[in-house]
C-alpha cells in the first residue's frame, strides 16, 4: 500500500462564471451582408496589425504601450472598437503563452520517460507504474536520436518562453494548413478563401454596464433590432443616425431569452459577436455575459439522498445509482454517443447524452459524481510507447468539453456535481464490484463497476465492499469479515437487537441474545467447552 498515491478528497464543482447563447440572423439582405463583410474585413486588418505589434513587444509590454495601440486604432475605427480589438489581442497572446508552457511540460515529460527507458537493459520488462526497457537495440538507438531532437526543441521553446515570443495565426493554423490539402478537404481554392476571410474578420464588441441596452458598439434592442457602430472610414454606409447601420434581420434568442431580455432592459453589459458560416451560407449572432459565482450547497447536503456515479468512456457514459450508504440501487445505466464526424456532430452527441443523464438525475433528486479527469500528461507518444490504439483512445475522450458542458447544464437544472479523484477507480471497481453485481440476468461491465466505485468515493465511503462473514466451521482460520465496524464504534461489538414479531423459519425468541458472547460459543479455549456435559479427551497414555 505504500506505493499507492494519496487520493484527494471529493469536492463540489463550482458553477460556470459566464453564459453564451447564439441565434441565427434571418432575412439578411444583400446590402446587410455586404456591409458586414466590409466592416469585418476592415476591423480584421486592424486586429492583425495590432496582434503583430503586441507580439513584437513581448514581455516588455506595459500599460503605456497598450494606450498607444488603442489611440492608433481609434483614429481608424472608434474608441469602443479599439478597446475590443486590444482586449482580444491581449487574450490571444496570453492563450498562446499558456499553450507554449503546456508544450514545454509535455516535452519534459517525454524526455523523462525516454531517459528512464534508455537507462534499463534492452527487453527488460516494466511494471504497472513504470515502463520497461526498449524491445530491441534498433529501437534503443532510434530513441537516443529522438531524445536529442526533443532536447533541441525544448531549448528552442524555453528560449522563446523567456523572451516572450509567441506564434499565432489569425484564422487558425488548421485552416491555414488546409490550403495545401484542398483535395483531401474537398474544397476549392475559392471556397477556402471564403472561409479564410470569414475567420479573419473581426465583428465582436464587449459590453458596457450603464450604456443603452448594455452595448453601444453592437446594439440589440429587446424587440430584436440589431445595429452596429460603423468605423470612421466606413461612416458613409450608415442608414441610421449617429453613424450607425441598422440590419434588416431581427434577432430572437430561444435559449435563455428571458435572461438576456432582463439584462438588456436593465442596461447591463452584454458582449456580442457576429460571424458567418460560409458552408451553410448563414449569419449568426452570439451574446455572452458574466455573472457572479453561485453559492453551492454543502457537500453533505448534496449527497444526502445518494449520488449517481458516472464513468466517462470513449463511446458512452456508464452510470449507477447509489444510496447514501454506498449501496448500488436498481440497474446500471448507459448513455451512448458517437464521436465520429464533424465537430458539430460530436458536440451535439455529447449534449444529447448529458441531457438524458441530467434529466434522470433530476427525476430521482440525485447529485452527480464524476471523475476529475485530466489526460494532458497521458497523451504523449513516449508515455505508452507503441500503444497507438490506447493513445488514440485517451486522446479521443472528451474530458474537457464534457466536463464543461456537464457543469454548465447541471447548474441550470440545479443539480450538484461532485468531482472525485480518478485514481484506481476502474481497477478497484472491477476487483470489488464487478463479480458481486453480476447475475444470470445482468452482466456487469468493468465500466459499470467503475461507476459504483466513483459514487462510493463521492459519498466518502471506501471502494472496497462489505464482505460476507466466513463459514462457521472456518471462522477460526479466516477470522472476522475484512470490512467491519471498528471496536471503538458504539454498538459495533454489542449483541444483536431483538426483532419483535413472529419468528418464521428462524431460531426462537431470545436465542440471539448471546450472539457475540465468545464464552457461549463452541470455540477452542472457551468455557463452554468444559461444561459438565461435555466429554474430556482421552489421555495419550492409554
Amino acid at each position: 500500500m505504500g506505493g499507492l498515491r494519496e487520493v484527494t478528497a471529493p469536492f463540489l464543482v463550482s458553477g460556470p462564471s459566464g453564459v453564451a447563447i447564439r441565434t441565427r440572423l434571418k432575412n439578411m439582405s444583400a446590402g446587410d451582408e455586404k456591409v458586414l463583410r466590409l466592416v469585418g474585413d476592415h476591423l480584421g486588418s486592424l486586429a492583425s496589425r495590432d496582434l503583430k505589434a503586441r507580439c513584437a513587444a513581448g514581455l516588455e509590454h506595459d500599460s503605456e504601450q497598450w494606450a498607444q495601440r488603442k489611440r492608433a486604432l481609434t483614429e481608424k475605427s472608434s474608441s469602443r472598437w479599439a478597446g475590443s480589438i486590444t482586449k482580444a489581442t491581449h487574450d490571444q497572446w496570453a492563450l498562446a503563452r499558456r499553450g507554449r508552457l503546456a508544450h514545454i511540460h509535455s516535452l519534459q515529460a517525454g524526455m523523462q520517460t525516454i531517459r528512464h527507458r534508455l537507462s534499463l537493459p534492452v527487453s527488460e520488462k516494466g511494471s504497472k507504474r513504470a515502463p520497461g526497457g526498449y524491445r530491441s537495440k534498433r529501437e534503443w538507438f532510434a530513441k537516443t536520436r529522438r531524445l536529442h531532437v526533443l532536447e533541441d526543441r525544448l531549448a528552442t521553446e524555453r528560449a522563446d518562453w523567456e523572451a516572450g515570443v509567441v506564434h499565432v495565426v489569425r484564422g487558425g493554423k488548421r485552416l491555414l494548413t488546409t490550403r495545401h490539402h484542398l483535395e483531401h478537404a474537398e474544397l476549392t481554392e475559392a471556397g477556402w478563401r471564403a472561409r479564410w476571410a470569414a475567420q479573419r474578420r473581426f465583428l465582436q464588441a464587449d459590453g458596457e454596464s450603464g450604456k443603452r441596452y448594455g452595448n453601444e458598439t453592437i446594439r440589440v434592442t429587446p424587440d430584436g433590432e440589431v445595429s452596429l457602430k460603423l468605423p470612421a472610414p466606413l461612416a458613409h454606409l450608415a442608414n441610421a443616425p449617429h453613424g450607425r447601420y441598422l440590419l434588416a434581420a431581427r434577432a430572437s434568442f430561444a435559449h435563455r431569452g428571458e435572461q438576456w431580455a432582463d439584462r438588456v432592459t436593465a442596461n447591463r453589459a452584454v458582449a456580442y459577436r457576429i460571424h458567418e458560416d460560409v458552408g451553410r451560407g448563414r449569419w449568426y449572432l452570439t451574446a455572452s455575459w458574466t455573472h457572479p459565482p453561485v453559492q453551492t450547497v454543502p457537500l453533505e447536503a448534496a449527497r444526502a439522498n445518494g449520488v449517481l456515479g458516472v464513468d466517462t468512456n470513449a463511446d458512452h457514459l456508464a452510470a449507477w445509482r447509489l444510496d447514501r450508504h454506498g449501496n448500488p440501487v436498481g440497474e446500471p445505466l448507459r448513455f451512448g454517443y458517437d464521436l465520429t464526424g464533424t465537430t458539430q456532430h460530436r458536440d451535439a452527441q455529447i449534449r444529447h447524452a448529458l441531457i438524458r443523464l441530467l434529466h434522470w438525475a433530476r427525476r430521482h433528486g440525485l447529485a452527480i459524481a464524476i471523475e476529475d479527469l485530466d489526460f494532458t500528461a497521458e497523451t504523449t507518444r513516449e508515455k505508452h510507447g507503441r500503444k497507438k490504439r490506447f493513445r488514440k483512445l485517451i486522446s479521443g475522450l472528451p474530458t474537457s468539453r464534457l466536463r464543461t458542458r456537464l457543469v454548465s447544464m447541471a447548474a441550470e437544472l440545479g443539480i450538484p456535481v461532485i468531482a472525485v479523484d480518478p485514481a484506481y477507480t476502474s481497477r478497484w471497481g472491477a476487483q470489488h464490484w464487478q463479480k458481486p453485481l453480476t447475475s444470470n440476468n445482468r452482466k456487469t461491465t468493468r465500466h459499470d463497476a467503475a461507476a459504483v466505485a466513483i459514487g462510493r468515493r463521492a459519498l466518502g465511503h471506501p471502494i472496497r465492499r462489505r464482505t460476507a462473514p466466513p463459514p462457521a466451521h472456518r471462522s477460526d482460520e479466516h477470522g472476522h469479515r475484512t470490512v467491519q465496524a471498528r471496536p471503538g464504534v458504539p454498538g459495533g461489538e454489542g449483541n444483536r437487537p431483538r426483532i419483535s414479531g413472529p419468528r418464521i423459519r428462524s431460531a426462537r425468541t431470545g436465542n440471539g441474545a448471546n450472539a457475540v458472547d465468545q464464552n457461549a460459543q463452541h470455540r477452542w479455549g472457551r468455557s463452554a467447552e468444559h461444561e459438565s456435559w461435555q466429554q474430556d479427551s482421552l489421555p495419550l497414555s492409554l
